[in-house]
C-alpha cells in the first residue's frame, strides 16, 4: 500500500472509531447490563450511563487505527480484480486479519469498560489496578478468544455485506457512493450482523464479568452459551438485542461513513501535496 494511503487508513480509523465509541456509549451501556448475570437493575439500570467511558475514550483510537490499517493493506495485499467472485473471500478474510490485531488492544479496553458499565460506583481507574493486582496481565486479557469468535463472523457478514451494498449503489447511479451513502450501507450492514452474533456477543459478556476462578471466567465460548441456555432460554441468548442493533445501525452509519469520509479527505491532501 502506498504510504498516503496508508497513513488515510490509519487516522480515518481512529477518528471514526472515537466518534462512535463516545457518540454511542449509553446505548453500550445498556447493552451490557441487560446482558449482565446480575440483572439489569442490580448492574445499575439507567443509572451512571457513562460509567467506564474513559477506558472506551483511550481505546478507540488505536483499536479502529489497528483494524482499519490492517483490512486495507491485506485488502491490498490480496489485490483482486474488482468483477471478480473472490471479492467478498477478500474483503472476509481482510477483515477478520483486522480483528484479530485489533482485539490485542480493545479487549483490555472492553474488560475495565464493562466491569465499570456494572458497577458504576468503582472508578476505570480503580478496576484497571484491581484487575492486574488479582488477575495480573490475563485477566485484562479474558474474553479474548470469546471476542475473536464473536468480531470474525461478525465481520464477515458485515464487511462483504459493505462493499456489496456500495458496489450495487454505485452500480445503480452510474458514480462512487458518497460518504453518507456509503454510511447507510454501513448502518443496513451493521445492524444485521449485529442480530445474527448477539448470542456470540452474550458468551463474551459472561466471559468478561464472570468471577475471578469460576467456569465461566475460563473463557469457554460454548460452556458460556449453554449456561445461557440453561437458565434463561433462547431469550437469554438475545439478551440486549435491540440496544446492540440499534447501537451498531447507528454505529455503522457513523463509523464507515466518518472512515470513508475522513480517508477520502486525507487522501484528496496527500495528491494536492506537491
Amino acid at each position: 500500500m502506498d504510504s498516503p494511503g496508508f497513513t488515510a487508513s490509519l487516522v480515518a480509523g481512529g477518528v471514526a472509531g472515537v466518534s462512535v465509541d463516545l457518540i454511542l456509549f449509553p446505548l453500550d451501556t445498556i447493552k451490557t447490563r441487560l446482558q449482565s448475570p446480575q440483572g439489569f437493575n442490580k448492574a445499575g439500570g439507567f443509572r451512571g450511563i457513562y460509567a467506564g467511558v474513559p477506558s472506551a475514550a483511550i481505546g478507540s483510537f488505536p483499536n479502529a487505527a489497528a483494524f482499519f490499517i490492517t483490512y486495507e493493506y491485506v485488502k491490498w495485499f490480496l489485490n483482486t480484480d474488482s468483477s471478480s467472485y473472490l471479492m467478498p473471500v477478500k474483503h472476509m478474510l481482510a477483515a477478520s486479519a483486522g480483528e484479530v490485531v485489533a482485539c490485542l488492544i480493545r479487549v483490555p479496553s472492553e474488560v475495565v469498560k464493562q466491569r465499570a458499565q456494572v458497577s458504576a460506583s468503582s472508578g476505570t481507574f480503580q478496576i484497571f489496578t484491581n484487575i492486574l493486582y488479582r488477575e495480573g496481565i490475563q485477566g485484562l486479557y479474558r474474553g479474548y478468544k470469546s471476542t475473536v469468535l464473536r468480531e470474525i463472523p461478525f465481520s464477515f457478514v458485515q464487511f462483504p455485506l459493505w462493499e456489496s451494498l456500495k458496489a450495487l449503489w454505485s452500480w445503480r447511479q452510474d458514480h462512487v457512493v458518497d460518504s453518507w451513502q456509503s454510511a447507510v450501507c454501513g448502518a443496513f450492514a451493521g445492524g444485521f450482523a449485529a442480530m445474527v452474533t448477539t448470542p456470540l456477543d452474550v458468551a463474551k459478556t459472561r466471559i468478561m464479568l464472570a468471577k475471578a476462578g469460576s467456569s465461566t471466567a475460563t473463557g469457554n465460548v460454548l460452556s458460556a452459551l449453554h449456561e445461557v441456555w440453561q437458565t434463561q432460554g433462547p431469550s437469554g441468548l438475545f439478551a440486549g438485542v435491540f440496544p446492540r442493533m440499534a447501537a451498531i445501525s447507528l454505529g455503522g452509519f457513523i463509523f464507515l461513513g466518518a472512515y470513508d469520509q475522513t480517508r477520502s479527505l486525507l487522501l484528496g491532501l496527500g495528491r494536492e501535496t506537491p
